[in-house]
């Protein structure tokens, strides 16, 4: 604007006053001196010509060197705003002050010596002033030539030596929406080795980017992010001479004046690869910032980073196209071997895989004209225990172990946690959550932080978090959140795990034993040493008939234990009840059918069990009063379980005093629960009973109504439930009721509404449900239903006290489908 208010002056003035006027304003700009002085006096040697042309009368010749003192006075105006310091505008600034003073060149070689001869103005002296200015216009642009970088290709995009596979639908879609014209910023987020580097650079040279984008640099981001050197290459590979700077800021200003410099000649697409967590705040404040027409940007990075227009999640690879990249990488054992075996070797090979590029490529590599017999070793030696990241060639070790080496301290103790289950399995998060409490929670009684921890590492793709129905776990219910992991971030889990141990297996935080048949690794044998672990993890399969009496294992400092079963029979082993520091055990059945549970008893003297899961077992509600008689036992989480009929109960059993500090109990899925056993209601001190997807249970028993210290009555998809013992009226702490899904309630307790804490009501699909008129009483609750029976509760809001009703779509969830039942 300064600019034009400048030329707008002028309007009507001799070429002579315009261009003195110039060259003050020229000596008047501080922010960089020398290039100041280079405009001013290429205008200065000009100044005794134009006042001898003019003096001729001919003013009007001078028509294109008035142009040329506009332009100057444009840039002169332009270039008060640069700083000192602003290395990257000086150097832009002087490519335009070297086009000014070439035009002026040009205007002296040309135009001045035809107005001479043209006009005779003093033809002894105009030559020589001609000839010096010349001469020194030309000197000043040989000062000025800004020598060519030695690197130019610092951004070019990487060279694909092979046609990708497996791409195609990703590319289509990342470029569908690089090509949106209201997208500026794009992320490109996998676990690592999935291939975001690869489908960036083949975005790259797609002919429809390519035709879009003038200018594409691509730029492999350090950890942690160094804006100065990105910025530097990008001058460079662009023609500019190196520049340091002081501090990200200047940086910043250079990119963006860079980027405004490019975009006249085209659109520009930077591409920074690899971004690492941390990074975000970098990215936004100096990059996500260029919000200039023709400008997007690209990130590929492992994590979920936020504040993105769009973000493509890639996925590994489908069974195709991981067989079309291990054919790419290798070539079939040899000609005798049949199509079947062929198959049956790579549907092998790939499972283990996992659909990973980079596994792939490693594992084709090694395989490639190798015999029929070194294609089978390879399948064996997985069978035995070995994992890719035991390959000669640590590539895949050197891309998945940063990802690992990036976590807090906390998390990566969470990551190697998960080793401890079973591959393929489909884990709920209240059994993570349950163990983390106990491992790390330090007395705290909620999981809402290692929900947050479980949340962290799905960001990190470390692992995936599946919705099984509602966002039940804001309310401190994790059963309906599933937690996946890639075998191959499982191998790395163990495989970081085992560079722990101190002593052999005997010194460790946590332990993975894996039992085939009666089997037992050669180590666990006859040990004369107690085992050092705090997180013990067994593994049977179907064949094991639980005969642990050759096997001598002591673990004193236990503090969980899973045991991951495969039999339809399983005896508790004996040495479970040397663990009196364990806190935690989670029993998970992966068979068919119900596992006969026996041997509780080693469980009735551990001094320190807290939490108690079962899931998928068949046992009686007598057993587990009989033989879990734990004072310190905090929860007792019962899924997937058979009970069988409900036997009378041994009542001389104080449970108020066996079970004192039982707080919640949690039945899910037991599809043969019929009614309650008495105990339950005389477990005084519990505060959470979720009984959910128990689909025989009609009724609850009037003794329910004992539960005084109960918070939290979770019924939800009990479908044959029909209604709530009147007792209810008497938990006098509880704060929220859940009756999602119950189809057969129709009606709520009459005196409801003397449940004062009560704050919370869910009862999507109770359609039927009636509300008696005590709920009125009822004052600040806040009610989540369907449509139809948010009618009936808005009708209310006049006469209770601080209603809030929040109508949710009915949605259908096909991840249930997911679950091993």
């Amino acid at each position: 604007m300064a600019g034009v208010l400048v030329i707008g002056a002028g309007v009507g003035a001799l070429a002579s006053e315009l261009l003195d006027g110039a060259i003050k304003e020229a000596k008047k700009v501080l922010g960089f001196k020398t290039l100041s002085r280079e405009l001013a006096s290429a205008m200065q040697e000009v100044v005794p010509i134009v006042i001898q042309i003019e003096s001729s009368g001919d003013a009007e010749a001078l028509k294109t060197l008035r142009v040329t003192i506009d332009k100057a006075l444009v840039l002169v105006a332009d270039c008060k705003g640069v700083k000192r310091w602003d290395a990257i505008s000086k150097s832009i600034y002087t490519r335009r002050v070297e086009k000014i003073n070439k035009e002026i060149l040009k205007f002296c070689q040309i135009q001045l010596q035809l107005i001479q001869l043209r006009n005779q103005v003093q033809p002894c002296k105009l030559p020589e002033d001609i000839t010096n200015c010349i001469q020194a216009i030309s000197k000043r642009l040989d000062l000025m030539n800004v020598p060519a970088p030695v690197f130019r290709n610092l951004c070019s995009v990487l060279q694909l030596d092979e046609v990708p596979v497996g791409f195609d639908w990703p590319l289509t879609k990342l470029k569908k929406e690089l090509l949106n014209d209201s997208v500026n910023t794009l992320l490109v987020s996998a676990a690592p080795g999935c291939g975001k580097t690869t489908l960036a650079t083949q975005l790259c040279h797609d002919p429809d980017v390519k035709g879009k984008f003038k200018h594409i640099f691509f730029n492999v981001v350090s950890r942690p992010p160094n804006i100065k050197a990105i910025v530097q290459n990008l001058l460079q590979h662009n023609g500019y001479a190196p520049h340091i700077f002081d501090n990200d800021s200047q940086a910043a200003v250079g990119l963006q004046d860079l980027i405004k410099e490019l975009i006249v000649d085209g659109d520009v697409l930077l591409v920074l690869d690899d971004v690492w967590q941390g990074a975000e705040f970098s990215l936004r404040r100096y990059f996500q910032q260029i919000r200039l027409p023709g400008c997007k940007i690209l990130v590929t990075s492992r994590f979920n980073l936020p504040s993105f227009d769009f973000t493509y999640h890639l996925e590994p690879l489908e069974y195709e196209d991981a067989k079309s990249l291990l054919v790419q990488w290798s070539s079939p054992p040899n000609y005798h071997t049949s199509p079947h075996e062929y198959e049956e070797l790579f549907q092998k090979i790939l499972k283990r895989c996992n659909g990973y590029p980079i596994v792939i490529e490693v594992v084709g590599v090694s395989l490639k004209e190798q015999p029929l017999y070194a294609w089978k070793g390879q399948v064996e030696s997985w069978s035995q225990g070995r994992t890719i990241l035991d390959n000669p060639h640590p590539t895949v070790l050197d891309c998945l172990e940063p990802s690992f080496s990036a976590l807090q301290p906390h998390l990566k103790e969470c990551f190697l946690d998960m080793g401890s289950f079973l591959e393929d399995q489909k884990i709920r998060a209240s059994v993570i959550i349950d163990i983390w409490l106990e491992l790390y929670g330090k007395g705290s009684s909620t999981g809402n932080v290692y929900m947050k921890y479980l949340n962290d590492l799905a960001s990190q793709n470390l692992l995936k978090l599946i919705p099984l129905g509602r966002n039940e776990h804001e309310d401190g219910f994790y059963n309906e959140l599933l937690v996946t992991q890639h075998d191959l971030l499982r191998e790395l889990a163990i495989h970081l795990s085992s560079k722990e141990k101190l002593k052999e297996k005997l010194e460790s935080k946590r332990l993975n034993l894996e039992i085939q048949g009666d089997s037992f690794p050669d180590w666990c044998l006859n040990l004369r040493e107690p085992i050092n672990v705090r997180f013990l993890s067994i593994s049977t399969d179907v064949s094991f008939t639980s005969k642990w009496v050759e096997m001598g294992l002591d673990c004193p400092n236990v503090e969980a234990l899973v045991l991951n079963l495969s039999s339809s029979d399983y005896a508790l082993p004996d040495f479970i009840a040397t663990m009196k520091k364990l806190k935690v055990l989670i029993i998970i059945n992966h068979g068919h059918g119900p596992a006969k549970l026996t041997n509780l008893s080693c469980l009735s003297s551990l001094p320190s069990l807290k939490r108690i899961r079962f899931e998928k077992v068949s046992i009686t509600w007598l057993d587990i009063l009989l033989h879990l008689q734990l004072g310190s036992l905090n929860k007792l989480s019962l899924v997937m379980c058979s009970f069988g009929k409900l036997a009378s109960d041994t009542k001389e059993i104080d449970v108020s005093k066996s079970l004192s500090s039982l707080q919640e109990i949690d039945l899910d899925y037991c599809y043969d629960l019929v009614e309650l056993p008495y105990w339950i209601s005389e477990a005084l001190s519990l505060k959470t009973l979720s009984i959910t997807n128990c689909n025989k249970l009609s009724i609850l028993p009037d003794a329910t109504g004992n539960l005084s210290k109960l918070e939290v009555l979770r019924l939800c998809s009990c479908i044959s439930l029909s209604e709530l013992p009147e007792t209810t009226e008497r938990l006098s702490n509880l704060r929220f009721l859940d009756i999602y899904n119950c189809l057969g309630l129709r009606k709520l307790p009459l005196e409801i509404g003397k449940l004062q804490k009560l704050k919370k009501i869910s009862m999507t699909k109770c359609s039927k449900c009636e509300l008696p008129g005590s709920v009125k009483k009822l004052e600040d609750l806040k009610v989540i239903c369907d449509e139809e029976a948010g009618f009936l509760w808005v009708r209310l809001k006049p006469k209770m006290k601080n209603l809030s009703v929040v109508v949710e779509e009915t949605e259908h969830n096909l991840n249930l489908l997911q679950m091993h039942f």
